[in-house]
C-alpha cells in the first residue's frame, strides 16, 4: 500500500485538529467542562480522555446496545459522564477507581451531572473489588472500558473474560504509549503491561481485536477494540 504524501505534523496541529472534531462533533456542555476544571483544582493528572474519545466510547454503546458496562479506572468522571449519558434507559454502569480521593472528585462530578442513579462508583484497588462485583452481579457486561494502570492490563483483561459474554466489547486504552509499545526491550512497566495484554488478547481464541494509533490533544497514543467471540 502506498503511504499517502502527508506533510510533517507536529504536535501542536495534532491538538488544533481534535479541538476542531471536538467543537464541530463532541462540544462539552459546562458540566463537563466544569468536570475537568474540578479535576484539575483538584491535582488530578491529566489523563482523561479527549471529548472526542469521550464521544466514541458513547456512540460504541449507542451502536452495541449496551445497557451493563463496567468501567476500570473513573479518575475524576470525566469519561464516565460521557459513557452514563450513553446508556439507553435503565442501563447500568459500574466504575472502580483506586485512589479515594479522586473518587470523591468523582462522586461529586457524577451527582452534579444528575447521573448517580444510573452509576456504581466502587472504590478500592480493582483487584480487590472485582471478585465483589464477579458476587454482585447477575448478568455479564456487555462493553467493557479499561483505563487505569498499565501493569496490571493483564489482570484486567482475565476479569473482563470472567465477566463477560458472547459479543461483549473490551476496550482498552493507551495502548501505544507514544510509540513504545512496539519495543520488546522497554524496561517501562507501562509497555510491558499493555504488551502483555495485547500478546494474551492475540492468543486467545475467543477473542477477536485490533488496535488502532491516535494522535491529538493527548498525544501520540491509541486503543485496542476487543470483541468477545
Amino acid at each position: 500500500m502506498r503511504v499517502p504524501d502527508y506533510p510533517s505534523v507536529d504536535s501542536k496541529k495534532w491538538s488544533d485538529v481534535d479541538g476542531y472534531f471536538s467543537r464541530l462533533l463532541a462540544p462539552e456542555d459546562d458540566l463537563l467542562k466544569l468536570a475537568l476544571d474540578e479535576n484539575a483544582k483538584a491535582g488530578m493528572p491529566a489523563h482523561d480522555v479527549s471529548a472526542s474519545q469521550g464521544k466514541m466510547l458513547a456512540l460504541f454503546i449507542a451502536m452495541t446496545g449496551a445497557s451493563r458496562v463496567l468501567e476500570i479506572g473513573t479518575l475524576g468522571g470525566y469519561s464516565t459522564i460521557w459513557v452514563a449519558r450513553a446508556l439507553p434507559e435503565g442501563g447500568r454502569l459500574t466504575t472502580i477507581e483506586a485512589n479515594e480521593r479522586h473518587a470523591a472528585v468523582a462522586r461529586s462530578n457524577i451527582e452534579r451531572a444528575g447521573l448517580f442513579d444510573r452509576v456504581d462508583l466502587h472504590v478500592g484497588a480493582a483487584l480487590d473489588v472485582l471478585p465483589n462485583i464477579e458476587r454482585e452481579i447477575d448478568t455479564p457486561f456487555d462493553l467493557i472500558f479499561i483505563d487505569a494502570d498499565k501493569p496490571n492490563n493483564p489482570n484486567y483483561l482475565e476479569w473482563s473474560l470472567k465477566l463477560s459474554r458472547p459479543g461483549t466489547v473490551i476496550i482498552a486504552d493507551n495502548v501505544v504509549r507514544g510509540g513504545a509499545v512496539a519495543d520488546p526491550d522497554s524496561e517501562d512497566a507501562n509497555v510491558r503491561g499493555v504488551r502483555a495484554f495485547l500478546s494474551m488478547v492475540a492468543k486467545n481464541p475467543r477473542l477477536d481485536a485490533t488496535a488502532i494509533q491516535t494522535v491529538g490533544e493527548k498525544g501520540w497514543d491509541g486503543f485496542a477494540l476487543i470483541r468477545v467471540k
